[in-house]
């Protein structure tokens, strides 16, 4: 595929794919004509038949800000990049998915934010201690993408993004483990919800209710599958 104009193709991808789904549902003729697709022609051998529960909702996964306005304008759902903070979605995502949505004549109401956060839980010293090396390494792996970097900046952190991209691009085969020991405690904590497996859910409420309306645990390192069920039921509570 050419590389150009992602966020206006992916707006154009998302209408397109509407358009057909419109089709199937009112039978009226397919007639999509854009910058990036076109669409004029549905048989029947394509089509089904109306479905009882309406199209797919339809999420997009952002990074950069003309993909969350992208995402507010014709999506209805958000998935952010799990290397994010509370404090970046406050301050700087949820205000560029309020520009799509007013661009689309929506609210905040009409959007779903679906995201995959860190979480750093175990039920020893032992497995804390794991959980917090295995969420530093890919929290250090994320920061080395100047893409990312923005989220840094607001922390006051772009050194360390810049000192991770350079040990990103050496030779040395142990460094993916060196630079995760850049992350200190602080940027652990901005990016991780750090807590005992009976307070996560707690924690996870406290950080991001109100911020987020579906909460993923993202966990990279070993556990047992049982560690997040006192998380997952307070957060069916809520």
């Amino acid at each position: 595929m050419p590389w150009s104009h992602p966020a206006r193709r992916m707006r154009e991808y998302v209408q397109a794919m509407r358009a057909i789904w419109a089709a199937w549902s009112t039978g009226e003729r397919l007639a999509f004509r854009g910058e990036f697709y076109t669409h004029t022609l549905m048989t029947p051998f394509f089509s089904p038949a109306p479905h009882p529960y309406g199209p797919p909702a339809v999420y997009l996964a952002a990074v950069g800000d003309q993909m969350t306005r992208v995402a507010g304008e014709v999506c209805d759902g958000l998935l952010p990049h799990a290397f994010t903070t509370q404090r970046y979605l406050r301050e700087h995502t949820l205000p560029v998915l309020a520009e799509g949505l007013a661009a689309s004549g929506r609210t905040r109401a009409d959007v779903a934010i679906a995201f995959s956060g860190f979480v750093v839980s175990g039920s020893t010293e032992e497995e804390m201690a794991a959980a917090a090396s295995g969420v530093r390494e890919q929290i250090a792996f994320y920061g080395s993408t100047p893409a990312y970097r923005p989220v840094l900046d607001l922390h006051g952190w772009g050194e360390l993004g810049v000192e991770l991209n350079r040990l990103s691009r050496g030779t040395d085969p142990e460094r993916w483990q060196r630079m995760g020991e850049l992350v200190d405690d602080d940027v652990l904590a901005a990016f991780a919800v750090v807590a005992e497996p009976d307070r996560v859910g707690a924690a996870i409420l406290e950080r991001f209710g109100g911020l987020v309306d579906r909460f993923t645990f993202y966990a990279p390192y070993a556990h047992d599958a049982a560690l997040f069920a006192p998380a997952t039921e307070a957060l069916q509570r809520a």
